[in-house]
């Protein structure tokens, strides 16, 4: 199975500390975690992931070679808007590059959303041609419909497909999604298969968040449906019971067997967390099925993003 970590899904600054935010990392690649994933937005301009990431390779040059570093951009922070144009797309990959200073090249580079000012075709030609010039290994998606990742495969070999898939999120099993990128051999990248942390086990009440969370903006986590989507977690934790594995363990374990090239993007701040995301739990036919018959009993209830960011998906 293929590993796979996010570098930092929220936003990082200067307080971060770096020392330790690499020993997380070095557990990642030691683990066989070896496709990282970061993204230019995650943090300022002048401070993200990829001032995170310049610090690791710099600390571990030997490390470059081992890991497949695929990196989101071609997203303004500011406005929350898509920037696909060729011309943005370009200013984007020239500035990782930069921040990267040599320290890594980028193996995959993804545009967030699919700008809807721009033909995808258009923002693919642009990747494609930084690909032929060797600023970076290959072109990635994500957030995108099964139509624009077909369009999007006419222009250019598409390496990973990014979308987020978990027991909250099951659109892409029915939306088209999985089935192109099945059909074109898409690898896909699979983010927030904890359900944003609900299927840790971590949150059972509204009260277990703190009151600056972002989380209690988002809509599956308002008063009046936490309950009816807390039905779900809790009866996924009686599988986990089961199995003597962590609910978190399960959660993962469905995203990744929802296809044959999937790979699950769990996030981890802490070096025990990457362990147990790491630690590879199967899950056996009956009970794949009988987390089908969960879904369908117990439906979970609101939006993925609050506000216009819901309007910019699946493009």
């Amino acid at each position: 199975m293929s590993k796979q970590i996010i570098i930092s899904g929220k936003p990082v600054g200067p307080k971060i500390d770096l020392p330790t935010a690499a020993s997380i990392m070095k557990t990642a690649l030691e683990q066989g975690a070896t496709f990282w994933n970061g993204g230019m937005f995650y943090g300022t301009p002048e401070y993200n992931s990829l001032h995170v990431l310049k610090y690791y390779f710099t600390q571990y040059p030997e490390d470059a070679d081992k890991v497949t570093l695929s990196i989101k951009g071609a997203f303004d922070p500011k406005s929350y808007q898509p920037t696909g144009s060729p011309a943005a797309i370009r200013a984007d990959v020239e500035r990782a590059l930069q921040i990267l200073a040599g320290t890594k090249k980028i193996d995959v580079f993804e545009m967030a959303r699919v700008d809807p000012k721009v033909p995808i075709e258009e923002s693919v030609q642009a990747l494609a041609e930084l690909v032929q010039e060797g600023k970076i290994g290959g072109v990635g998606l994500s957030e995108v419909s099964a139509a624009s990742i077909r369009r999007a495969a006419k222009v250019a070999r598409i390496e990973a497909v990014e979308i987020e898939l978990s027991l909250f999120t099951t659109d892409p099993l029915s939306n088209g999604i999985l089935a192109a990128c099945e059909d074109l051999d898409i690898p896909v990248v699979a983010y927030s298969p904890v359900g944003r942390g609900f299927l840790t086990g971590q949150i059972r009440k509204l009260e277990d968040m703190a009151a600056d969370d972002g989380r209690r903006h988002w809509p599956r986590y308002q008063a009046d449906v936490f309950d009816q989507n807390f039905k779900l977690v809790a009866a996924v934790e009686e599988i986990a019971q089961r199995k003597q594995v962590p609910l978190a363990s399960v959660a993962i374990a469905w995203s990744r067997q929802q296809g044959s090239k999937i790979i699950a993007l769990p996030g981890a701040s802490k070096a025990k967390q990457v362990v147990q995301n790491c630690t590879v739990v199967e899950l056996s036919d009956e009970e794949l099925r009988e987390m089908d018959r969960l879904l369908k009993s117990m439906p979970v209830a609101g939006g993925r993003y609050p506000g216009m960011l819901e309007d910019q998906l699946n493009g």
